[in-house]
C-alpha cells in the first residue's frame, strides 16, 4: 500500500498556483491587485482601470483607457441567434444557468477559438466584457417574459449596465456606486470559480470554456449566492428589532447566516465590505431613508456579539443593489460579470505559463 500523504480538506490554505495578479495579505490586511491595494484604487479609480490593470499589468493612462472603452463599447450587441436561445430556455431557468448558457453559446462565433496566444486571449476577454451586460441582463429578462433591452453606447460601460437593468438612465452618483460595487468584487485571488477557471485552462481550453466552468462555480450558495440569501434574509424583516430577532432565531435554531464569514477573512471585516457599507450610506443619505442600514449595523452587532464572525462584501453589496433597484435574482449574475476581468486574466496567465492539474488522493477505502 502507498503511504498517506498529508490531506487538507477544501485544499484550506494550499497553495494552488503562483500568480503576479492578486494577494490578500491577511496580515496587513490588504487586496492586492498588481501592485496596488484594492482599496486605495476604489477611492480614485473605476472598474475600467481595473480592467486595464488587471488584463495589462497598469493602470490605464487617459488614451489607453478612451480605448478600451471604446473596445468594450463596440461589443456591446450580441449575436441575435444567441438572444432567441436565450428566449427558448425553460421560465424555471436559473438567472446564472441563463448567463451560463448565452457566455457557452458566444464561442461559436469565435472564428479565431484555438489561438491561445495573449493578444488573442486579450481580445476575447475585451470582447466578453463588452458582451457581458447584454448576456446578464437579456438572460435574466428573458427567462421572466419581458423584453429584451438594447445597450446605450452614449453611456459610460458601468452607467449602460445599470440602465439595462432598471430600464431607466441613472444618475452620475447612482452609476458610481454600481460601480464601485463592480470594481470591488473583479478579483479576489483564488476562491472557488477563479481556481474552477484555472483548472479548465490548464487542459488547454478556451476562455469560453473556463468561464463557463466559474459561472457553474459561483452559482453555488456557498460561493457566490451569499448576497441574494443577504437580501432574502433583510427582506424578512420590517424593522431593525425584528431583524435582530430573526438572526437569534437563525443562529439557535444554528443556521448558517449567510453574508458573514469569510475563508480567508477570519477575525475582521472584509475590507471590500467597509466601502460597501459607505456606499449604502451615501444612498440612505440621498434617499432619505436609513432603515436597511440600520438593520445592517444592528446584524453587523448580534453576529460578532454571538459568533465572533464579521461581514463579508456580499452583505452590504445587497441592500446597495436593492436602493439601485435591482432584481434580486441579478445579484450573482452581476458578481460574475464583474469578476470576468479577473479570471480573464488568470486563464491568460494559466496559458501563458501552464502545466495541467493533476492532484492525487489518499485512498481510504477497501484495503488490498
Amino acid at each position: 500500500m502507498s503511504t498517506k500523504e498529508k490531506y487538507v480538506p477544501g485544499l484550506d490554505g494550499v497553495i494552488a498556483s503562483e500568480t503576479a495578479i492578486s494577494f490578500l495579505d491577511t496580515e496587513q490586511e490588504k487586496i492586492i491587485i498588481r501592485g496596488h491595494e484594492l482599496i486605495e484604487l476604489s477611492k480614485s479609480n473605476d472598474y475600467i482601470d481595473i480592467v486595464h490593470l488587471l488584463l495589462n499589468g497598469t493602470l490605464p493612462d487617459s488614451t489607453e483607457k478612451l480605448v478600451l472603452e471604446k473596445e468594450l463599447t463596440t461589443n456591446y450587441d450580441i449575436p441575435t441567434d444567441v438572444m432567441k436561445l436565450l428566449a427558448l430556455l425553460p421560465k424555471q431557468t436559473h438567472p446564472m444557468d441563463g448567463l451560463r448558457t448565452g457566455l457557452s453559446a458566444l464561442s461559436g462565433y469565435d472564428e479565431d477559438i484555438e489561438n491561445r496566444s495573449l493578444e488573442a486571449n486579450k481580445r476575447r476577454a475585451y470582447a466578453l466584457l463588452g458582451n457581458l451586460p447584454a448576456i446578464t441582463v437579456n438572460s435574466y429578462r428573458l427567462i421572466h417574459g419581458q423584453e429584451a433591452v438594447q445597450p446605450n453606447q452614449e453611456l459610460s460601460y458601468s452607467a449602460n449596465f445599470l440602465y439595462m437593468i432598471t430600464g431607466e438612465e441613472p444618475e452620475a452618483w447612482e452609476a458610481e456606486i454600481f460601480d464601485r460595487s463592480l470594481l470591488l468584487y473583479s478579483e479576489h485571488e483564488m476562491p472557488n470559480s477563479t481556481f474552477t477557471a484555472r483548472v479548465i485552462a490548464s487542459t488547454n481550453s478556451d476562455l469560453y470554456g473556463a468561464l463557463t466552468g466559474g459561472v457553474a462555480s459561483l452559482k453555488g450558495n456557498l460561493h457566490g449566492g451569499a448576497n441574494e440569501a443577504v437580501m432574502y434574509m433583510l427582506n424578512e424583516a420590517k424593522s431593525v428589532g425584528e431583524f435582530e430577532e430573526l438572526l437569534q432565531k437563525k443562529l439557535m435554531k444554528k443556521e448558517k447566516i449567510m453574508g458573514f464569514g469569510h475563508r480567508v477573512y477570519m477575525k475582521k471585516m472584509d475590507p471590500r465590505a467597509l466601502v460597501m457599507k459607505e456606499s449604502l450610506k451615501q444612498l440612505c443619505d440621498k434617499k432619505g431613508d436609513s432603515l436597511l442600514l440600520e438593520m445592517c449595523e444592528a446584524g453587523e452587532k448580534v453576529m460578532r456579539e454571538e459568533k465572533g464572525l464579521y461581514p463579508n462584501l456580499d452583505y452590504y453589496a445587497a441592500p446597495v443593489y436593492w436602493m439601485l433597484g435591482i432584481p434580486i435574482g441579478l445579484y450573482t449574475p452581476i458578481f460574475f460579470s464583474a469578476r470576468t476581468a479577473g479570471l480573464a486574466a488568470h486563464v491568460i496567465e494559466q496559458h501563458n505559463n501552464n502545466r495541467l492539474f493533476r492532484p492525487r488522493v489518499n485512498y481510504i477505502g477497501e484495503s488490498y
